[in-house]
């Protein structure tokens, strides 16, 4: 009989070929493993990071997609995965088990005002699971018949898979995998700073909101069932909407029986400064949607949680044979898995008694303000933000406002992540406009944290752009 696995035991040089012979890397392209060898994370511990090669890195990403929310390394998060694994580790989501009882319980707490609980295992599935209660309800509902279709925003994103690309608003995200789902819409994005309507804000009349009433009747009123968007966008450039947009745009969806489905896969458990993004704004979501810091990315788990009005429309009669089916068909294997929810309800207890929600907004404030001091930079073109949520574009012009090249963006990151740093930046998603930076820690950061990651991205911006900095002065 073999030992068990030990994970932690390798040889470096055996792991980096592995690496790059055997790992397909999600978001990069080929030839970046011609070119070198691409960092292999081992180890964390609160906001640090150490590779393969005993480099340390302090980590702005929160695991690279904004997830890791109370940092590395919480031992009792494992523990409690451990333990409950030693009891039950898995079965089908058809069933109840314990930990998703308990967690989906405390979800509820957290939304007062939805009421049942999905669990699947990705963001992409969570976002899935809201289209396909639209489109059965679509077909099953006498007052809901034909309103299938989705809206979604243009810079939004919610998810991978073909159907949620096909409500995606980031055109290089999508190239390519098409042809795309049928009966999705986009409505304009909501960035003040890149106006669509090349309008001033509050002058504006708030047209980005007021444009998803024009694409309703556009497609057809009676055709129109879900509105899906994110509260504050995120990997399309960290947008925060102005305070009259939500509640204008709920009432046109009301008005037109559209279901607003809140995507917070990034927004939630505190990333903001609230608990929920959509907490920042007047608006009662009729879905809410969550995966990433769900269990801080410990384990993998997302949900769809409803209110009680649209779960009662899966109500059926098992007797009637034109209403057997009438039901929500659908599962999701992983959502039967027990260790992502023991993961959650620990995970949730620490960002509560951490006291970590405020956390975020208390450095979120102290984060944004250090970066809006960068605009004295002539390549600085705008820091907005939320909470620990915040972007710096990067532009050559800042009255014509003409971005930077992908090829300043690519050095800029690489002259960051010298200084031991590691941000974001749009990544292969808006044509043109990949010139963004992100700045999302994981919601234990502390001020010299922050102050190190906003010195290397101030000396990373004048050793990149050096020259014409000289020029510009």
């Amino acid at each position: 009989m073999t030992s068990p696995i030990d994970v932690n035991d390798y040889d470096v040089e055996e792991m980096v070929s592995h690496d790059k012979n055997s790992l397909w890397h999600h978001l990069k392209s080929h030839t970046c493993f011609e070119n070198g060898e691409q960092m292999i994370v081992v180890e964390g511990d609160g906001l640090k990071i150490k590779d393969i090669r005993g480099n340390e890195f302090l980590d702005a990403t929160s695991g690279g997609v904004w997830s890791v929310m109370v940092g590395y390394g919480r031992e009792s998060i494992a523990r409690a995965v451990y333990e409950q694994l030693k009891v039950m580790p898995y079965f089908a989501g058809a069933y109840g088990n314990i930990p998703s009882i308990r967690f989906a319980a405390k979800l509820l707490e957290l939304l007062p005002r939805l009421d049942k609980v999905y669990f699947s295992n990705s963001g992409s599935e969570a976002n899935e699971k809201a289209f396909k209660m639209v489109r059965l309800a679509s077909n099953i509902i006498s007052s809901r018949k034909g309103k299938y279709k989705i809206l979604y925003r243009d810079r939004d994103y919610h998810g991978t898979t073909v159907a949620t690309m096909s409500a995606g608003g980031q055109f290089e995200r999508k190239k390519g995998f098409g042809p795309f789902v049928e009966g999705f819409a986009e409505v304009p994005h909501c960035l003040c700073y890149r106006c669509p309507f090349d309008k001033t804000y509050p002058e504006c009349n708030i047209d980005c909101a007021r444009a998803v009433e024009e694409v309703i009747l556009k497609e057809g009123a009676d055709s129109v069932g879900g509105f899906v968007v994110e509260p504050i966008t995120a990997g399309g450039g960290i947008i925060m909407p102005v305070k009259e947009y939500f509640p204008i745009v709920q009432d046109i969806c009301k008005k037109y029986g559209v279901w607003l489905i809140m995507d917070e896969v990034v927004c939630g458990f505190g990333r903001t400064g609230k608990f929920w993004g959509h907490d920042h704004f007047d608006v009662d979501p009729d879905i809410v949607t969550m995966a990433k810091g769900l269990a801080s990315s410990y384990e993998a788990l997302s949900a769809t949680v409803v209110k009680q009005e649209i779960y009662d429309m899966f109500l059926n009669d098992p007797n009637n044979p034109e209403e057997q089916t009438n039901f929500f068909r659908d599962i999701s294997t992983y959502g039967g898995c027990t260790a992502p929810m023991a993961a959650a309800l620990e995970s949730t207890r620490i960002i509560e008694d951490e006291c970590l929600v405020e956390n975020s907004r208390k450095m979120g404030v102290l984060l944004l303000e250090k970066l809006q001091a960068l605009t004295n930079l002539p390549v600085v073109g705008d820091v907005r933000g939320i909470g620990l949520f915040s972007g710096l574009e990067l532009v050559l012009d800042k009255k014509d406002k003409n971005p930077v090249s992908e090829a300043q963006m690519g050095q800029l990151m690489a002259n960051i992540l010298a200084e031991k740093v590691i941000v974001g930046r749009t990544n292969s998603s808006l044509p043109g406009l990949n010139t963004t930076l992100y700045f999302v820690p994981c919601l234990t950061v502390i001020e010299e944290e922050i102050d190190e990651i906003v010195a290397a991205v101030k000396k990373a911006i004048e050793k990149t752009f050096a020259e014409y900095l000289a020029t510009a002065v």
